[in-house]
């Protein structure tokens, strides 16, 4: 019964049987071709025994594993191996078939290729998570044909293999330098021009073409007969939240993602630049009530308990309670803190139906409002109208357009930063505009 399991017939073996049926048909009008046909499917039996005896009379034909990451990135492509070693003293035809998670509702994924004898080799190819959670793996089944290709046997390995998938730590690493580095530009990261002296003194040092020369300090210089500037240093240990709005307003899909796992892996990112920066990173949750909180330090195990944090945050669905937020900072959280919050406004009314609990926040707080342009909407007012109907359409999507740009003077009125960005470019936009924050010395 094993072998019957193991056993299948491959589609050239059908074509040939199918083919020396013709003949047995045509040898009922000719009798002199009943002979060649009986002699025909003799011929084919034979090499379908020949066939089997090559693959199945060898225990250890074909070895191979599914090799992945202890863990995927939400949001980026995965690479996910299989190393396959053939046993087998001539080349193989190899057909893989990895049971890929339900997840992907991939329902026709394969890969073939031909192996050398006695050989290794190395295949690769990518997967994209859209949602966090635990992703399971069935099996990796590998179908391997003779020389002949008459028949497959088939093997399997790696059955159900659990694999988490977390925020983006791929994007984690790709900003971890972007930072520190003179490279920003090419990023989209703007040059912010430095306001005042609000930082801390650090050292004095020889005067090098670009220093600002209002920071020349004449008494060095007269000692040491050359140009000497001082040089100063961002202050440090200041404390930074991420708050992340899950209510249904953030569950919005783009690119196949929720606008809250976009919030989520740029929490990440950011949180991983703000420790980089000798900062407190801190962070928590809120929809009808504050969770997931992770207060503000900058300790070595700080990140790993963002990661952990972040895993695990899913939607409620719920109308967001924004009272519930301030009330929660008022309670826990006494010192001068830069509160970057996460959430959507479609309308300027559902902005104002919030705004006094933001303009609270804002007295005791330095508060950035991080929400999102509607891409659809911009997609359909770049399409030419060519009816009515389609004229309506775009626009009332450039009404709410208009409504986003008016939310972004709303804040700025009350003295509240904001950032309005494409789901795409969140970790960007959120990262420069924290880099502003910390050059102008504002907080």
């Amino acid at each position: 019964m094993d072998f019957l399991k193991k056993l299948y017939l491959n589609n050239l073996f059908f074509y040939l049987l199918l083919g020396n049926i013709v003949l047995f048909v045509f040898a009922f009008f000719f009798p002199r071709m009943y002979k060649v046909s009986w002699l025909i499917f003799l011929i084919l039996m034979v090499f379908l025994a020949i066939d089997l005896m090559l693959l199945f009379f060898t225990k250890k034909g074909i070895e191979a594993t599914r090799i992945t990451a202890e863990k995927l990135s939400n949001g980026d492509e995965n690479a996910i191996n299989i190393s396959i070693k053939n046993f087998y003293a001539f080349p193989v035809s190899a057909k893989i078939i990895d049971e890929i998670p339900f997840q992907f509702q991939v329902r026709n994924f394969s890969i073939n290729r031909k192996i050398k004898a006695v050989s290794q080799d190395e295949i690769s190819y990518y997967l994209r998570p859209t949602e966090r959670g635990e992703y399971y793996f069935g099996n990796l089944n590998v179908y391997i044909s003779s020389p002949l290709c008459l028949s497959a046997r088939r093997f399997s390995f790696d059955k159900n293999k659990m694999v988490p998938v977390y925020p983006s730590y791929i994007q984690l690493r790709k900003y971890d330098l972007m930072a520190f580095s003179n490279q920003l530009f090419q990023y989209g990261f703007k040059k912010i021009r430095r306001i005042g002296h609000t930082m801390e003194f650090e050292q004095i040092k020889e005067y090098i073409p670009g220093d600002d020369i209002r920071t020349l300090n004449w008494k060095a210089t007269a000692k040491k007969n050359s140009l000497m500037v001082n040089q100063f240093q961002d202050e440090k240990s200041q404390s930074v939240y991420m708050v992340i709005d899950k209510g249904r307003l953030m569950k919005m899909p783009f690119n196949q993602m929720s606008l809250l796992d976009y919030a989520i892996n740029a929490t990440l990112v950011l949180s991983n630049v703000i420790l980089k920066k000798h900062d407190k990173a801190g962070m928590f949750t809120f929809s009808k009530k504050v969770e997931n909180r992770v207060v503000a330090e900058k300790r070595s195990s700080q990140m790993q308990l963002i990661l952990e944090h972040l895993y695990n945050i899913k939607t409620d669905f719920f109308e967001s309670d924004f009272s519930r937020l301030y009330v929660d900072f008022k309670k826990n959280i006494n010192h001068r803190s830069l509160v970057i919050l996460y959430t959507n406004f479609e309308t300027l009314d559902g902005l104002h139906r919030q705004l006094p609990y933001l303009k609270a926040l804002a007295k005791s707080h330095l508060l950035v409002v991080v929400f999102f342009n509607n891409t659809e909407l911009v997609d359909l007012m770049q399409k030419k109208a060519d009816n009515i109907q389609e004229i309506y359409d775009k626009v009332i999507a450039e009404k709410f357009a208009f409504e986003k740009r008016l939310i972004v003077n709303e804040l700025k009125k009350y003295g509240i930063h904001s950032v309005l960005t494409d789901p795409e470019n969140l970790t960007l936009d959120t990262i420069n505009k924290y880099l502003e924050i910390k050059a102008r010395g504002i907080l």
